[in-house]
């Protein structure tokens, strides 16, 4: 299943890849003028008034001896998209751990366990509420897509250049870290300073002897 999304993305075959990718941006920038439930019964109708008379005429065909009786679809039919008990297992795992995963990562961030991995995360949120301010979740998902598509195979046609940007930005990210993690160390090295000096205290005043003739 992994290698046939990363062939899609990668526009191994360019005719399939167009064709999921046409559809589900087309199909998600209808969700702005349609529901889910409409647009989803609309594709279903569509499909159904190719294959139905597709079937039709095949049967029609194989009664008056046109064809051997070879089902149009069989191809499709006969393609297995059944779970075993094995991969059940093994994708329920997968989901659970990725779920554990991110709630401890989101306790990390937030109680600070790392303050320069809290300080990304918070201007993460901060640049998330601008975006938010600006497009709506819909818009966010369809940009989405498109840079799923079209990201993997701008990697792949100029992989060197993307290369050495992202090495640059990773040494800059560094070296920022190192001063942050410096400075940190730094005030938490200084000494406290010295508990005042109480003043001495004044010395008694002598006694005077009366002397006594």
């Amino acid at each position: 299943m992994a290698s046939k999304v990363l062939d899609l993305l990668y526009w191994k075959d360019v005719g399939k890849t167009g064709l999921v990718f046409t559809g589900m941006v087309v199909g998600l920038a209808c969700l702005f003028q349609y529901s889910a439930i409409t647009l989803l019964s609309n594709l279903g109708l569509c499909i159904m008034a190719f294959t139905l008379p597709v079937r039709v005429l095949f049967r029609t065909m194989d009664l008056v001896r046109l064809n051997d009786g070879t089902h149009p679809f069989q191809s499709c039919l006969e393609e297995d998209s059944t779970l075993t008990d094995e991969t059940t297992i093994r994708i329920v795992e997968r989901i659970v751990l990725l779920i554990a995963f991110l709630i401890t990562e989101l306790k990390r961030l937030f109680f600070i366990y790392s303050v320069w991995d809290s300080v990304k995360f918070t201007i993460l949120l901060y640049l998330l509420t601008n975006v938010g301010i600006k497009a709506n979740g819909l818009t966010l998902v369809i940009a989405g897509v498109i840079c799923a598509f079209s990201l993997p195979l701008a990697y792949k046609l100029q992989q060197k250049r993307i290369d050495r940007v992202i090495s640059a930005v990773q040494s800059l990210l560094t070296k920022t870290k190192e001063i942050i993690d410096l400075v940190v160390s730094l005030v938490k090295s200084q000494p406290p300073p010295p508990p005042p000096v109480p003043a001495p205290a004044p010395a008694p005043a002598p006694k005077l002897k009366l002397k006594t003739k």
